[in-house]
């Protein structure tokens, strides 16, 4: 199949000599190897006849319209194919099936043709308010704003010398020793602050930490302070996730003897006791906080708070009554 290209100036002139020989449009397009509905669409969309067409003007006006196509984003001037389109979004395919689908159901009609990247930034730029919620919810991540692709991220510093998970001792995950614990942050406001959380896999008792400061060390060094508090039998193992607040994770085992076993990238459910954790301590500090203005007498009685709360778990019994009662 011949690949669709605009006309030129030189076969608008050759259109015009043949319409002034009398020659059918069939036969015009036989020549220029077109199809008939291109020379008849041209001719209309000149806005003249078989006998008063004119190349020059023709091309004028042609070049003067794609023009302002250029500036009108396809899916605004076409609507048959922003019906597709839609249709396509709504039956929950993505935007790139859509694009390559065009190719198939319209072989032979190149105003049906949409690049994914041009179906994206339709549903991201040109809608506002209700339809763009709308038309963004048919996609799969459901992003309310586009996701940049090509700009340079913060460069991440490889976490070295960490134990994987897998080379825990077996009595951690029986949860039958206590003295074995799960970390991790809980973000503030546009990732600016935080707090850290500590919760003993067997007892569910839960530290809060307060921090000052973002950096590895920092709060390397503030957890291993929180841990220092605990009682020699109640110091095993921390495990934690792969985050960069980890890249000091030496630290915390150098001033508590602890081992710190990291878990598997995006693998929340490795340490589940302290993502549920994460999610009650959540309903004190809902998202958009800014843990710089909590103090760490706030904190402490947050704390008090959750391990004063009888647990189905622990057959109803309080995190801090089982935690007491494991030290006698």
């Amino acid at each position: 199949m011949r690949q669709y290209t605009r006309l030129n100036i030189s076969e608008r002139e050759e259109i015009s000599r043949h319409l002034a020989l009398n020659d059918s449009i069939r036969e015009i397009a036989q020549i220029f190897n077109r199809s008939a509905s291109t020379i008849s669409r041209e001719i209309r969309r000149a806005d003249m006849t078989l006998s008063s067409y004119r190349a020059s003007a023709a091309h004028r006006d042609a070049t003067q319209k794609a023009l302002f196509q250029k500036k009108q984003p396809k899916l605004e001037v076409n609507p048959c194919l922003r019906t597709y389109v839609i249709k396509k979004l709504r039956d929950r395919w993505s935007p790139k099936q859509i694009a390559k689908s065009l190719i198939f159901d319209y072989p032979n009609d190149m105003s049906m043709r949409v690049s994914a990247e041009t179906i994206y930034a339709y549903l991201y730029v040109r809608p506002r308010g209700r339809l763009k919620r709308r038309l963004t919810v048919f996609l799969r991540q459901r992003h309310k704003n586009r996701r940049s692709h090509g700009k340079d991220r913060k460069s991440t510093n490889p976490i070295q010398d960490y134990i994987s998970i897998d080379l825990r001792p077996p009595d951690v995950n029986s949860r039958k020793v206590p003295g074995h614990w799960e970390g991790d942050l809980i973000m503030g406001a546009m990732n600016r602050s935080a707090i850290g959380t500590l919760v003993e896999r067997t007892t569910r008792f839960t530290i809060l930490v307060k921090l000052k400061d973002k950096d590895s060390a920092s709060i390397c060094q503030a957890f291993a302070r929180k841990l220092n508090q605990l009682p020699p039998e109640f110091k095993k193992t921390l495990t934690h996730d792969q985050g960069q607040e980890m890249v000091a994770h030496s630290l915390i085992t150098q001033k508590t003897k602890i081992r710190v076993y990291l878990a598997h990238p995006h693998s929340p459910w490795e340490r589940g006791t302290n993502e549920n954790t994460n999610m009650l301590v959540r309903d004190f500090y809902p998202k958009g906080t800014d843990f710089s203005k909590i103090s760490s007498k706030r904190l402490k009685r947050t704390q008090d708070l959750l391990n004063g709360r009888p647990r189905q778990v622990l057959n109803w019994h309080k995190p801090v009554e089982v935690f007491n009662q494991l030290l006698r």
